[in-house]
């Protein structure tokens, strides 16, 4: 009997181990693009002249590009580009929304991210 528990236990320990690995790389990952989304919408360089402006679709496939760094699964419809302004005062909103499937023994859901470079601009 006290195997048995033992046997379950460490069953528990492991389904619980597992689907909280998957939970947290998820979550770190939507981190890491998200600090990324917002490196990319500053370009600073673009602003004062000293590189050339990159396109809308430059900037989606450079998202895309960093997404599947981190093994997200995203395509260009999830991809968000905006911009307002021009010269100094330009902003760029870049944003991904995506879910990422996490699965387990016996359950199975999707978790729903929507990281984003800041405020979006009206």
């Amino acid at each position: 009997m006290q195997k048995l528990k033992i046997v379950a236990g460490l069953t528990v320990l492991m389904f619980a181990f597992k689907l909280g690995w998957q939970i947290g790389a998820s979550e770190v990952a939507s981190l890491e693009l998200h600090e990324d989304l917002k490196d990319l919408s500053s370009q600073i360089g673009g602003r004062i002249g000293l590189v050339t402006g990159k396109t809308d679709e430059d900037f989606r496939k450079e998202v895309l590009r960093r997404a599947k760094r981190y093994d997200i699964p995203l395509t260009a419809d999830e991809v968000t580009v905006q911009r307002s302004g021009e010269g100094l005062q330009a902003t760029m909103y870049l944003a991904a929304r995506y879910s990422v499937p996490v699965q387990a023994p016996g359950i199975s859901f999707h978790l729903y991210f929507h990281p984003e470079s800041g405020t979006r601009p009206d």
